[in-house]
């Protein structure tokens, strides 16, 4: 089996005025999976706000001002922006990490100044990633995978990972089958969107030279699995560790 991952070049810039699907329909040819860039979904959706627009709570600015001068985050309009966006702050110094409505942990819940432009602008996470996958998958007529970049505990830099999917499980479930020794998987779940998220990122690179499209063959998604991705807050020891220190 060989994958085949590839970035349509000469893309046109994408606004709140593109019609982001027919874009990416024209673009890709014959894949298995279409990865698309959040930064590119969220432009389409109209998700960039100026911060002029934030009026922050008494909480933003006792938040920004423990926050120190972090990069852009002592903005009290910044840590407004990520407030709103939050479901729940997981931590709160020496920065925001945040859930955000629909599952995903991020820096600042995934509020962003880079790939925007003006200094006095914000790029929003697209409001539900999953409806976004499942509109773009409906014109491209194949699985679609929305993709952002993140850290990850224990390890420095950061990578893809799927914040929205259609027409594919998330997860592939090997428990119940053997290893080529013959032990029984217990334990085994592949984060395939994961996988392929990254595999994307690796064309679409970051910075000015970003490609936010990425068309991949050879991928077989008729595996069994479940699309159940974030795990859930009982399983979730990373979650309530972080929780306690947070309230103590």
């Amino acid at each position: 089996m060989q994958l085949t991952a590839t970035a349509p070049e000469n893309l046109p810039h994408v606004t709140a005025d593109t019609d982001l699907a027919s874009m990416v329909t024209a673009a890709v040819d014959d894949a298995d999976v279409v990865c698309v860039a959040s930064t590119v979904v969220s432009k389409s959706e109209g998700r960039k706000r100026k911060l002029d627009s934030y009026s922050p709570s008494k909480r933003a600015k006792a938040l920004a001002a423990g926050l120190g001068d972090r990069e852009h985050s002592s903005d009290p309009r910044f840590v407004e922006a990520a407030l709103q966006e939050s479901a729940e702050l997981l931590i709160e110094q020496p920065f925001l990490l945040a859930e955000t409505d629909f599952g995903h942990v991020a820096p600042n819940a995934g509020v962003d100044r880079s790939n925007v432009e003006g200094s006095d602008r914000v790029l929003l996470l697209p409001e539900d990633p999953m409806e976004s996958a499942d509109r773009l998958r409906n014109a491209v007529g194949c699985p679609v995978v929305v993709t952002d970049t993140c850290g990850r505990p224990f390890r420095r830099g950061q990578t893809g990972v799927a914040v929205g999917w259609s027409g594919l499980p998330a997860l592939r479930d090997w428990r119940g089958q053997e290893d080529m020794h013959g032990h029984t998987l217990e334990a085994t779940e592949q984060a395939v969107v994961d996988e392929l998220a990254a595999t994307a990122n690796h064309l679409m690179g970051e910075a000015a030279a970003g490609a936010p499209v990425v068309e991949l063959t050879g991928v077989d998604v008729s595996y069994p699995g479940d699309d159940t991705l974030h795990r859930p807050d009982r399983e979730d020891l990373v979650k309530e560790a972080l929780r306690m220190r947070r309230d103590s």
